[in-house]
């Protein structure tokens, strides 16, 4: 199942792309909700220092919570059954279903992997990895190196906002028993690797280059927005100061995988 020509353009589609952004945008808000209402019901949100939370607030009823997570789950599985329809790859189903599982069971159920810093491992794999291969190939039927680049730089980008994260809730997670990686590590080197995490990703984008697609260097000119977010880390910012270091890391995402997507097509 190649497309004709050399150039990923030539196998764009239009409505793959749709049903692609869909079931991405559908998993993360499932994820979302479910680490709401897992969470909540644990009480690790008891006394938290990020964004506000339904279930852990009072303002839903925790069933409220965990159907509007299923819900999304919902949307997301069917999305992703018309994206495989299309692209006639059948075997990504399993891959799906591997993702719904993995994010309820990332603080959900008796033994979540989130709690025992495990987390970041599965983001990139599924925010990464699978994110970025499995929409390239819905697209393309093929895989090159470029597209494996760009897939660990997405997932390192991605774990850096988890990591970001868990550097804020620190002090409230290793009360509650949330053993995250950040928790394991501690302060000091889970700034160092947020910042490792940052480099990490918009390295691979020369590594794309390198790999026969020159215009993936069109992703560095997303350099300018990691400084503000790194200069927060590295400086120490704790609690609160650091929820715009979350809001810049997944801007800075945002545009690297745009860039790097019109990079690769282009190219």
């Amino acid at each position: 199942m190649r497309p004709a020509g050399d150039r990923w353009a030539d196998a764009f589609a239009p409505d793959r792309v749709v049903l692609a952004l869909v079931v991405s945008l559908a998993l993360q808000v499932a994820v979302n909700y479910a680490n709401d209402y897992s969470d909540g019901v644990r009480g690790t949100d008891d006394d938290r220092v990020g964004p506000f939370r339904l279930t852990a607030s009072g303002a839903a009823a925790p069933a409220a919570v965990r159907r509007a997570a299923l819900a999304a789950f919902g949307v997301a599985a069917v999305a992703g059954l018309a994206l495989v329809a299309l692209s006639g790859a059948w075997w990504l189903l399993a891959v799906g279903a591997m993702s719904i599982v993995a994010a309820w069971y990332y603080t959900g159920g008796s033994r979540p992997y989130g709690y025992a810093g495990l987390g970041e491992v599965f983001v990139f794999v599924f925010f990464g990895l699978v994110a970025v291969l499995g929409t390239t190939w819905t697209q393309t039927g093929r895989l090159d190196a470029a597209a494996w680049f760009g897939a660990v730089g997405v997932g390192a980008l991605a774990c850096a906002i988890l990591v970001a994260n868990n550097l804020r809730d620190v002090p409230t997670d290793a009360v509650a028993g949330k053993r995250t990686l950040a928790v394991r590590l501690g302060d000091p080197r889970t700034r160092l690797l947020y910042a490792g995490l940052l480099a990490g990703g918009l390295a691979t984008t020369v590594a794309a280059a390198t790999a026969g697609r020159p215009w993936a260097l069109l992703a560095l000119l997303a350099v300018p927005l990691a400084v503000p977010p790194v200069r927060t880390v590295l400086g120490g910012a704790a609690g609160r100061a650091l929820l715009p270091v979350l809001r810049d890391t997944s801007r800075l995402e945002l545009a690297v995988g745009l860039l790097l997507g019109v990079g690769l097509s282009v190219g």
